[in-house]
């Protein structure tokens, strides 16, 4: 009899799971397809081509793929490469309160574009949650600060996190579900474009990020003095700056970023740090049709914008920069190693670097397959992210659980959920 099994069929997004088929006769051809849907009604597809071996069993964590979105030996490789049927979408967890469901099939021979006219040999659901039972969620609408907390079951104190992401605003959550499901209290945090917030980000106020701070820490189930921050993007240059300014934050997590402030100054209390202003008129178009925004950002090598510069060196608490080589929107790895020059030159060691070749700009838990060009609140044409889908994946992947042994590491343990 065959058989597809999944284990766990229920899982959260950032865990592994494992595919094993058996019943099949020695050295058979078959093809391993994953589907889903997501939330705006686009539908996502991965499929993978395998042998069987003599015992008529195809493991996912052994066998190689031949063919299909990828090759090798990719036991993830079903969920982390899977593509949108449109182009230009971004597979993101916009609502975590339900899973994403996918339905795994396995198809006979060779089948490129199976039809509803052949029938699998056999199918799995398999539900992938970004937030584990027991995560409350609590919207914050106290004083200007808006978001969402996550907390995770039982009496704390937690270890607290402040998640932010970049230029196309709103509130994103679904790393924060993560993160509280792995036993940190996590404020995803909105600063324009959400409620009744700026609709564009005309300057970073870092008053606004400091009470968003306070209010994290005195909550009840948060453990202080200090906690810690992780952003991407547009996040992550704010991640830099209050690293840089403020006392609670003890631990920094900064990824694919800059280390100045470009296209916004900062303000806080008597301190003004001015922009670097964008280049619009470099911007590229590519084959795609997509906006290559890498050559917009101005030389920050110019000793005519080191006034923009974020004087990271004032960091108290511990900074990761998670690099993507291959980013298209930022030149990230330039951006990078000017802070940690800049760190070196006042004597200070409070850093780590993670750089991989290949990874793009949207690094990100690894339930997430690449995304290199998306659609974008704001753009008027899509943006072109950067990076290729084997390396992607496995920065994703090394990536998330060096950020979370580092948070750990600097904020104290965790409940071990």
């Amino acid at each position: 009899m065959i058989q597809l099994r999944v284990t766990p069929e229920i899982s959260l997004a950032d865990r592994p799971v494992k595919i094993h088929v058996s019943g099949l006769a020695p050295a058979q051809l078959v093809t391993l397809q994953s589907s889903l849907t997501d939330e705006r009604g686009v539908h996502f597809e991965a499929r993978a081509f395998y042998r069987a071996d003599e015992a008529g069993e195809v493991d996912l964590e052994q066998a190689a793929a031949t063919g299909g979105d990828y090759v090798g030996v990719w036991p993830m490789g079903l969920f982390w490469f899977l593509k949108p049927e449109k182009l230009f979408y971004r597979l993101m967890k916009r609502d975590v309160s339900c899973p994403f469901r996918f339905q795994l099939n396995l198809f006979d021979s060779f089948q490129l574009q199976p039809s509803d006219k052949i029938p699998p040999l056999a199918t799995c659901i398999v539900e992938r949650w970004y937030v584990r039972p027991g995560v409350e969620r609590v919207p914050i609408k106290e004083g200007r600060v808006r978001g969402a907390l996550f907390l995770p079951p039982g009496p704390g104190p937690f270890p607290g996190v402040i998640d932010m992401f970049g230029g196309a605003g709103g509130l994103i959550e679904f790393r924060a579900s993560l993160l509280a499901s792995r036993g940190f209290a996590v404020l995803a945090l909105a600063f324009f474009g959400y409620d009744d917030l700026p609709r564009v980000l005309v300057e970073v106020d870092l008053e606004y990020f400091e009470e968003a701070a306070n209010l994290l820490l005195k909550h009840p189930k948060v453990r202080g003095p200090g906690l810690g921050v992780i952003g991407v993007s547009k996040g992550a240059e704010v991640t830099l700056a209050m690293a840089s300014f403020l006392e609670q934050v003890v631990a920094a997590v900064w990824i694919n970023g800059t280390g100045f402030m470009n296209g916004t100054p900062l303000r806080y209390k008597g301190v003004h740090i001015p922009q670097i202003p964008y280049c619009p008129e470099r911007l590229l178009i590519t084959e795609m049709g997509a906006l290559d925004n890498h050559h917009v950002f101005r030389d920050p090598q110019d000793p005519a914008y080191a006034e923009a510069a974020i004087p990271v060196e004032k960091a108290r608490g511990e900074v990761l920069f998670v690099v993507g080589e291959a980013d298209r929107n930022f030149n990230s790895k330039l951006f990078a190693e000017m802070a940690i020059e800049r760190m070196k030159s006042h004597g200070k060691k409070n850093y780590t670097l993670l750089s991989y070749p290949g990874a793009g700009h949207l690094i990100e838990p690894p339930g997430s397959p690449l995304c290199s060009i998306s659609l974008i609140r704001g753009s008027p044409k899509p943006v072109h992210w950067g990076g290729k889908p084997e390396p992607h994946a496995r920065a994703q992947e090394h990536s998330w659980q060096e950020i979370v042994k580092f948070l750990e590491c600097h904020l104290g343990p965790t409940s071990n959920l």
